[in-house]
């Protein structure tokens, strides 16, 4: 990990400055295989190999074979075949990337798989906070609001953040934030008002609608009451606690805009630096 934060340390600066690249991936190319829709993570990405000169390939699930019964092993295999280095995988099923990985040769990243894991997503957070608060995060307590049973992003912030001594408090409600995710090492709760003023992170999720999550809340306006973060919630939070969202944000839902946009929020950090860890990843990969 630290290996990683070391490397786009070094290539964060490079990240803002338009017009200017490394040529580390020169001659390389990878390829975003996304069978599933995505906008940051795959935007990132692409940014990422454009920065380190290598070519990029772009494919997804409604513009690719598999739109004709090709299977998801022979669409990589097919790409892997045109000479590719790389292949960044984001599928809505968990074990894709993996089940990919055993089949081909060149590298392959995970991008996303389902409810399972969102590795650089992880990666970029941690990223984030060591760069606001310090490398150390040992005794820093971390809010997680939201939608915790069907998101990928917390798996990976959790086995993270708790590898470098952080307290990771779920919060949701019952259906979505079930007492059973304790098995994880992680605080649950399902109240937010009485979370609020002990945390240094609050990091919002949305509800993922397309997981089938509207069925496990009553309401939209009952999910808002108890757990959107809005500007009245904020004045509970000490004031050196900062605000995350991996997105999208569903801004009136879980998070207001005057929050999202406001001094306490470290989103657009987050979208920043998320271009320099896969970046890193990508170059330590494929040179070393």
């Amino acid at each position: 990990m630290q290996q990683v934060f070391a490397q786009a340390e070094r290539y964060l600066p490079l990240v803002m400055q338009p017009g200017r690249k490394f040529d580390d991936l020169a001659g390389h190319c990878v390829a975003n295989i996304f069978f599933e829709d995505s906008t940051r993570t795959r935007n990132s990405f692409t940014r990422a190999a454009q920065l380190l000169s290598a070519d990029v390939i772009q494919v997804s699930g409604e513009g690719s074979s598999t739109s004709k019964g090709e299977t998801e092993i022979d669409t990589a295999r097919n790409i892997e075949a045109m000479g590719v280095d790389a292949l960044v995988v984001r599928h809505s099923s968990a074990g894709v990337p993996v089940n990919i990985a055993d089949h081909v040769k060149c590298a392959v990243i995970n991008a996303g798989d389902g409810r399972h894991e969102h590795p650089t997503q992880g990666l970029l957070d941690i990223f984030t906070l060591q760069r606001h608060f310090g490398p150390d995060l040992a005794g820093r307590r971390i809010a997680i609001v939201g939608d915790i049973i069907n998101s990928r992003v917390v798996r990976s912030n959790i086995f993270g953040l708790r590898t470098l001594g952080a307290k990771v408090i779920v919060v949701g409600p019952p259906a979505l934030a079930p007492m059973s995710l304790s098995t994880l090492g992680v605080e649950v709760s399902h109240d937010l008002d009485a979370v609020l003023p002990s945390v240094d992170v609050v990091m919002m999720l949305r509800v993922q609608f397309e997981r089938l999550a509207g069925q496990s809340i009553a309401s939209i306006q009952e999910y808002r009451d108890a757990y959107a973060l809005t500007e009245r919630r904020t004045r509970l939070m000490p004031e050196h606690a900062v605000v995350m969202h991996p997105g999208p944000i569903n801004r009136g839902l879980e998070l207001d805009s005057e929050v999202a946009d406001g001094p306490r929020s470290i989103i657009l950090r987050q979208v920043t630096h998320g271009v320099a860890i896969r970046m890193a990843i990508l170059r330590l990969i494929l040179v070393g």
